[in-house]
C-alpha cells in the first residue's frame, strides 16, 4: 500500500476536501469528502484510484456530501487478505466493506455512481443491500457475467486483461512488475476514444502510477481479475438464475469509442438486470468522466437529484 502520505506529495486534485483514513475491522479505508446534503458515493475502478473523479466531484459536491473512497487495495487503502477462494477480493466482500464505511460515516442510504471495478462494485452492492441504495449509475460496464459469456474474438483481444490478470499467481504480477507504469499508461490510452493520454490531466496520471508502483498494488488489481473469473462471477449467476433484479433507479453511461457497447445493446442488457434502468452514450472511451466530464454531468445531475 501506498502511504497516505504520499498524496500529500502530489497536487491536491480535491481542494476543500477533506482527507481521512477510516478504519473497519482491519480494513483500513482511505477517503476524501465536500458537500452537504444527501449522500453520494463514487468508486473508482482500475488502474486507477478516487482521483479518477477529480473532473466533477466538485460540481457534484454542490447538490450532495461526495464520499471518495479508495477501494480495498487501491490507492491509499489498505489491501485484503488473501483469501483460497477470493473471497476477500470479490465485489460482495468490496460492497459490504463500502457499506460499513457509509454507516462509520453516518450514511445509512445513499446514492452510488462507480465506474468500471468501481462499477460492479456498485452494482453488487445494490443488489445485496438494497435498503442502502437509493440510485444507481454504473459507468461503461457490462456485469460481470455477461463479460464472460460475451467473449467473442474481438472481446478477446480488446478486453484481454481479464483473461491475462486472472491467470495463476505469479505470472501477470511478475511480467506487470518488469515495468508498471509503461502497463498502467498503456492501459488507460488503450481503452480511451483518443488512443492516447492526451484527455488526462498530466498531475492525475502522476497519482495513479504513485498507487500502481509496488507488487503488492499490482498482486492485488490481479487478485481483483481473479475474482472476477471465479466467485464474483458465481454470485452474478445466482442472481441472475433466482431472478434477482436490481431494485434502485439506475443510469447507465457509456463511451461508444471503448469496446463496452451501444446504448442500444446496453438498454438491452441492462433491463435483465434491473428493475427499471436507462442507457446513454458520452463521446469518450472508457474513462467518461474524465473524457467527457460536462456530458457526463448533464446525465447525472438531473438523475440523481431527481425524487
Amino acid at each position: 500500500m501506498t502511504s497516505p502520505g504520499a498524496y500529500t506529495a502530489l497536487k491536491d486534485m480535491f481542494p476543500g476536501f477533506a482527507a481521512k483514513k477510516i478504519k473497519l475491522a482491519d480494513q483500513d479505508i482511505f477517503v476524501r469528502m465536500a458537500g452537504e446534503g444527501p449522500a453520494l458515493l463514487l468508486i473508482h475502478g482500475y488502474p486507477q484510484n478516487h482521483v479518477c473523479w477529480h473532473t466533477i466531484a466538485a460540481k457534484l459536491a454542490e447538490y450532495f456530501t461526495v464520499i471518495l473512497p479508495d477501494l480495498p487495495g487501491y490507492g491509499y487503502s489498505a489491501p485484503p487478505k488473501d483469501h483460497p477462494g477470493g473471497l476477500n477480493h470479490s465485489k460482495r466482500a468490496m460492497a459490504q466493506n463500502l457499506v460499513q464505511l457509509m454507516q462509520a460515516l453516518g450514511h445509512e442510504t445513499f446514492k452510488v455512481v462507480g465506474h468500471d471495478r468501481g462499477g460492479r462494485v456498485a452494482y453488487r452492492m445494490a443488489l445485496d443491500h438494497p435498503q442502502r441504495v437509493s440510485k444507481l449509475v454504473c459507468l461503461d460496464i457490462l456485469t460481470t457475467y455477461d463479460m464472460w459469456h460475451q467473449v467473442t474474438a474481438a472481446k478477446a483481444v480488446s478486453a484481454y486483461h481479464w483473461q491475462f490478470l486472472a491467470q495463476p499467481y505469479p505470472l501477470p504480477e511478475t511480467l506487470i512488475m518488469a515495468d508498471p507504469a509503461y502497463y498502467l499508461e498503456h492501459t488507460i490510452a488503450s481503452w480511451a476514444k483518443n488512443r492516447d493520454l492526451s484527455a488526462f490531466d498530466p498531475d492525475a496520471i502522476a497519482h495513479y502510477r504513485a498507487t500502481f508502483a509496488t507488487r503488492q498494488q499490482v498482486h492485488n488489481a490481479c487478485q481483483d481479475y481473479r475474482a472476477g473469473w471465479s466467485i464474483d462471477r458465481d454470485h452474478d449467476e445466482q442472481d441472475l438464475q433466482a431472478g434477482r433484479k436490481i431494485k434502485a433507479p439506475t443510469q447507465i453511461i457509456s463511451g461508444p469509442a471503448s469496446a463496452t457497447s451501444d446504448a442500444n445493446a446496453q438498454q438491452n442488457l441492462w433491463e435483465q438486470w434491473c428493475e427499471s434502468v436507462q442507457c446513454y452514450t458520452v463521446p469518450a472511451g472508457h474513462f467518461v468522466a474524465e473524457e467527457a466530464p460536462e456530458e457526463t454531468l448533464t446525465l447525472l445531475v438531473p438523475f440523481l437529484t431527481k425524487d
